[in-house]
């Protein structure tokens, strides 16, 4: 009896009789049938992961964290890649729900009505992440992106800046924290800041081209907000190859505090998200929603800090 319990609800047992069963399991070589077990109790201990993109570093640090919350509670997770498309999306959803994982997790809540319907119709456990809204699918573990927009503007503008420009990757969340950015702008009486966009994911080498753009026809621009880490380290780069200043001339700005931020020269002022915070919350909350357990919270906002460094 204790070995079925080991196999089929692991977090119901003591972990020192947990460690001594698997052990024992392990030094036969056994591997139970995972998908007789889900057919036998209507659960697969799968969760599936939806990501934009899988080479880009700013979502690792919330999918590592997942990953350990989910194995810890007797899950494993299988991720796929949507490429910031809707169409895509779309596909990976279709193919997932046809699975039946225990639940699915997001990135964002941008997502198209035909995929929001049939997630809706499938009654599996959702969490979306990386975003807010008050009217989320199911389970929401986030921060606002229009709240970023505006505390940059906000924070450039208290340290004297006066000519604001973004270079950001095209996606929807990027696009949000833009138009934040502008109107906030705006509402402190400057002019309309300038913008450039690249495709996303956005890299370095983008960065640098977005600059090079952008002081083409704006050379007075006094500082700048970029939509990740890797596109302001691109931006530095520029700046230094043209002679500017940073940051007397031209503050500069990331989001995501990558672990390369505080080593460039000038360090790189950034926003900071907690993704590993929201890994964990998004563990326990999908866990929860699969087992039929209440939570305390649908919609959990982890926030977000401005880490100021010498680039401003």
């Amino acid at each position: 009896m204790t070995v079925s319990r080991v196999l089929n609800a692991p977090e119901n047992i003591h972990p020192a009789t947990l460690a001594k069963v698997r052990a024992a399991i392990d030094s036969t070589g056994y591997v139970p049938n995972s998908a007789a077990k889900a057919l036998r109790s209507s659960r697969s201990r799968l969760i599936a992961a939806v990501l934009p993109t899988l080479t880009g570093p700013i979502f690792l640090d919330t999918i590592e964290a997942l990953a350990a919350g989910l194995a810890r509670r007797g899950y494993q997770l299988i991720v796929g890649q949507s490429g910031y498309s809707d169409d895509k999306e779309d596909e990976l959803l279709t193919d997932i729900i046809s699975r039946r994982p225990d639940g699915i997790v997001l990135t964002g809540v941008g997502h198209s009505e035909e995929g929001r319907r049939r997630l809706l119709a499938s009654g599996i456990p959702v969490v979306e992440t990386w975003d807010l809204t008050e009217q989320p699918l199911d389970v929401l573990v986030g921060f606002s992106h229009e709240a970023v927009g505006r505390e940059v503007s906000r924070f450039l503008v208290s340290r004297g800046r006066r000519k604001l420009a973004l270079i950001g990757a095209d996606d929807q969340r990027s696009q949000r924290r833009w138009s934040s950015f502008a109107r906030s702008a705006r509402a402190q009486g400057l002019a309309q800041p300038v913008a450039h966009f690249v495709p996303a994911p956005a890299k370095l080498a983008d960065g640098r081209q977005a600059l090079r753009a952008v002081l083409a026809q704006h050379r007075d621009i006094d500082a700048l907000f970029c939509s990740s880490d890797s596109l302001a380290f691109g931006a530095l780069v520029e700046a230094r190859a043209q002679g500017i200043e940073v940051p007397r001339q031209l503050a500069v700005v990331g989001f995501g505090d990558l672990n390369f931020a505080d080593q460039l020269e000038p360090a790189l002022t950034t926003v900071r998200v907690d993704g590993p915070r929201i890994g964990e919350l998004a563990a326990h909350c999908i866990v929860s929603r699969a087992l039929g357990q209440p939570l305390d919270e649908r919609i959990v906002d982890v926030g977000f800090s401005i880490v100021e460094r010498s680039s401003t």
